[in-house]
């Protein structure tokens, strides 16, 4: 059975509308650059109003272990999920911290029309970055197509891919369920796919949640 992560909540409205939907995971962006940026305070805030039974994902770039674990030890977040350059030694040193999930993200590039040359570029690089998320000791990887870039990834190229995975990356209501009729992964992750204006959509919260939800046999009523 697919989950479902809606991440980049940062309002009361977005957690009220989480709590109606019950979806897996929500996810609290603590990475500064980020538009959906929320202070540890303000994810403490918005965790206190959260339904019991939902995780929370901290969403993090390259920040100090110790800062990661400060964080599940004060109960805010549940699983930490790492887009930044963090290798297999900060795995290892965040689990000597905390024994929290570990989600690590891998970013391989969006579909799109290329030149023949630089499409097989693309293709081995796409390749190589699977082959080092397939080693990676986390407990699950995220599939990306970028930094937050709302396209679409290869999804070509995950039908042999044998890990856990969330998959992330251009999502949206439209698409979720040929996401996971077509790649049964273990967790589908959206963010600007539920959103109007760069602030969450309920409406379209519960559009992306039904269409999962109708694909594995059950909706949302």
């Amino acid at each position: 059975m697919t989950q479902i992560k809606l991440c980049g909540l940062s309002r009361i409205q977005d957690i009220e509308a989480a709590n109606a939907l019950a979806p897996d995971y929500i996810g609290f962006v603590f990475a500064k650059k980020s538009a959906r940026y929320v202070s540890p305070e303000t994810a403490g805030a918005l965790r206190a109003k959260l339904a019991p039974g939902i995780k929370v994902v901290g969403v993090f770039v390259d920040e100090s272990p110790e800062t990661v674990a400060a964080l599940v030890r004060d109960g805010i977040i549940d699983i930490a999920q790492l887009h930044g350059a963090e290798d297999e030694a900060y795995i290892a040193a965040l689990r000597r911290l905390t024994d929290a999930p570990v989600i690590k993200a891998f970013r391989l590039g969006s579909t799109g029309e290329l030149p023949p040359a630089e499409a097989e570029k693309q293709r081995e690089a796409q390749l190589a970055t699977l082959c080092e998320a397939a080693s990676c000791s986390a407990d699950f990887v995220l599939l990306d197509s970028g930094a937050g870039t709302g396209t679409t990834l290869p999804w070509e190229l995950l039908r042999d891919f044998s890990k856990k995975y969330f998959l992330a990356g251009g999502l949206a209501p439209e698409n979720a369920a040929e996401a996971v009729r077509t790649l049964h992964p273990a967790a589908v992750d959206v963010s600007s796919g539920i959103e109007t204006g760069k602030v969450k959509d309920a409406a379209k919260m519960r559009a992306f949640v039904n269409a999962v939800r109708k694909e594995e046999g059950y909706e949302q009523s």
